[in-house]
């Protein structure tokens, strides 16, 4: 297949092309040619849109999909068709199907459902036999298969001791370990974030402390073991301090945040709309402005939609009742730039993909295309017919959102929105 991209601004600060218009000849999906203007033969599919930007492929580090076990919420195939139409190339599934992925032969699974499709799909592998804390997975064993990292989604490793040795022994296949930031017993029976919001709503609360106590304890232990540590989706402004504090030690630890925790607070809640009820919970005003601020001083490393596709029966029930999570790919990167820059955004949408130990050639001659189009000026309301996930639980319906993905070419396929 043949794709010649016509006027791209090409937004790639490692690149000779950075912030040029461009034409991009993609020939048996490799870039064979960028030059101001190219003359398409017939055989050649034209790509022009109003406004196009490309960037380097978005990767995201934290996709929820329901399969397998769970499709009424989301299957593989439709899973990958919503990032790549949302602009991600590639994207880190967490192993919260059913049942978890904690072997070799789980991840086996998930690796060939999704060959051949636009998107990539890379695996994160359970850290904990079911996500249960009590003893090690086949780490070795799920790296060989194609896990990326190794950790238990939305759940914490109890066992301070199970974390160290998890640290240690990933060391000898320069494994990444996630350790989910809350501490279960400072967090109770909360649902919320523990503040005057939570408290009107006569919500109970998670306090600030059950985030930042975890991270303390675990920063303790890389500083002990050496080893990689990724934090993900922290959400409080002591929670950025101390990771910063590691950093300037040495250690080797990254983190990111969510995006609805960057730019939703705990006022939404008023409504006890359960697609606010998210984990960890929406925090405070005073606590976005220091995670806008840590993301553009590098303290945290990349952005995340932190997607988790729910069904109807777990989220149109009693506050209380219903399961943390919200949808965010259709609307990462529109939300995202409303408290940062279009480069910036570009920057927090990719470099996650090294820390996983994943690759990219970026947008050069010669090199296999991995690009996401999108328009980063276009402003709209956020409705359900943005919606291209099974699941409809977002938190940014009526949203108001800058910047919008058109899709991606990507092993030689493209997909592109047609709307």
């Amino acid at each position: 297949m043949n794709i010649l991209v016509k006027s791209a601004k090409i937004i790639a600060p490692n690149s000779e092309y950075h912030l040029q218009t461009k034409d991009i000849l993609i020939e048996n999906g490799m870039i064979s040619k960028i030059d101001a203007s190219i003359t398409p033969n017939n055989e050649t599919k034209v790509i022009s849109y109003d406004n196009l930007h490309v960037s380097e492929g978005w990767f995201d580090s934290s996709v929820s999909i329901g399969e397998p076990g769970h499709e009424e919420r989301e299957t593989i195939a439709n899973g990958l068709q919503t990032a790549g139409l949302s602009g991600f190339t590639g994207i880190a599934v967490n192993p919260n199907g059913f049942p978890i992925a904690d072997t070799n032969a789980d991840i086996g699974f998930l690796k060939a459902k999704a060959f051949g499709k636009a998107t990539d799909l890379h695996p994160i592998g359970a850290l904990t036999i079911k996500s249960e804390s009590v003893d090690l997975a086949e780490l070795f064993d799920m790296k060989n298969a194609g896990a990326v990292a190794f950790g238990d989604y939305q759940k914490p490793v109890s066992n301070p001791n199970l974390l160290k040795i998890a640290l240690q022994y990933a060391q000898n296949f320069d494994g990444l370990v996630l350790s989910f930031p809350q501490e279960n017993k400072i967090a109770g029976k909360g649902i919320v974030n523990e503040e005057v919001n939570g408290t009107r709503l006569g919500l109970k609360g998670i306090p600030a402390l059950a985030e930042e106590l975890q991270i303390a304890r675990d920063l303790y232990i890389l500083e002990y073991t050496g080893g990689k540590l990724h934090i993900p989706t922290i959400s409080t402004a002591k929670s950025v301090n101390l990771i910063k504090e590691a950093k300037k030690k040495g250690l080797d630890v990254s983190c990111s945040v969510a995006i609805h925790n960057l730019v939703l607070t705990d006022d939404s809640l008023v409504e006890f709309d359960t697609n606010y009820k998210v984990l960890p919970p929406l925090r405070t005003k005073t606590d976005t402005e220091a995670l806008v601020n840590a993301l553009n001083e590098g303290v945290i490393d990349f952005v995340t939609s932190d997607h988790n596709p729910l069904d109807t029966e777990q989220k149109k029930v009693e506050f209380d009742h219903a399961m943390y999570g919200t949808i965010g790919l259709e609307s990462a990167f529109g939300a995202l730039q409303n408290v940062v820059t279009t480069e910036k955004a570009v920057e927090l949408l990719t470099t996650a993909r090294k820390r996983f130990g994943l690759t990219s050639e970026g947008i050069k001659e010669g090199v296999k295309a991995n690009i996401t189009l999108f328009n980063p000026d276009e402003t709209y309301t956020f409705s359900e017919k943005h919606i291209l996930s099974t699941s409809k639980n977002s938190a940014f319906v009526g949203a108001e959102l800058k910047g919008k993905a058109y899709g991606i070419i990507a092993n030689n396929q493209v997909l592109i929105q047609e709307n």
